[in-house]
């Protein structure tokens, strides 16, 4: 998977953009202007009428939401739900949040040893000063290689808003040229999604390279 960083061709991207520029104040409007609608749990076959404790909580546990067909998004503790995961007919999983410290996911290739899932994991703090956007091409192409392979993608962090949403976010403006704002207006009305600040000035810069390569390859 090829990495592309911020500094290539710089001298490419540089002329105006029809309608100008996005920012990350218009996806932060776009992210709360959009409201998140009821969705019943992927795969899910909870019986109400069941009374016992533990199949109670064992269905309490799980939180992800289909967010684009075939593409997941959760949290934590849904990731290590490898039963879960198997009945949804997940093929690829990226941790978002790969780390041992508060704030991440303890799992990696080792864990899905014993499943199908192809696994790919990325180190980032949820944090605005966080350098997200270095795996923007590297997480796009994992989730592209679930999609063109009839498979199924699930992205999660820690809580499943931020760092994962942000991973999907890049995966539709790249793969599927869809604009920062389509994209994140789409994934907030399946999940309750929040990408912090940070982020969201990252997808934004992103938004504005290929809205420019766009322009460029029709020149």
């Amino acid at each position: 998977m090829r990495r592309v960083t911020w500094r290539d061709n710089d001298r490419d991207f540089r002329q105006p953009l029809p309608g100008g520029e996005t920012t990350g104040a218009e996806l932060t409007y776009a992210l709360y202007e959009t409201k998140t609608e009821f969705q019943p749990l992927p795969g899910s076959s909870y019986d109400p009428n069941i009374k016992d404790l533990q199949y109670f909580r064992a269905h309490q546990k799980i939180d992800c939401d289909e967010v684009y067909p075939r593409i997941y998004i959760g949290n934590g503790v849904t990731a290590k739900n490898k039963k879960y995961l198997e009945m949804l007919g997940i093929t690829h999983l990226l941790n978002a949040a790969e780390g041992k410290r508060f704030g991440f996911v303890n799992t990696d290739s080792d864990y899905y040893a014993d499943t199908n899932i192809k696994y790919y994991g990325i180190l980032v703090t949820d944090l605005p000063t966080a350098d997200i956007s270095k795996y923007f091409y590297t997480v796009a192409d994992f989730i592209d290689e679930a999609m063109s392979t009839g498979g199924k993608a699930f992205v999660h962090c820690m809580q499943g808003v931020s760092r994962s949403a942000t991973c999907v976010l890049a995966y539709l403006m790249i793969k599927k040229k869809m604009l920062a704002v389509d994209a994140l207006r789409m994934i907030r009305v399946c999940r309750d999604v929040h990408p912090n600040a940070g982020f969201l000035e990252q997808l934004a810069r992103l938004d504005n390279r290929l809205r420019r390569q766009q322009l460029k390859s029709r020149c």
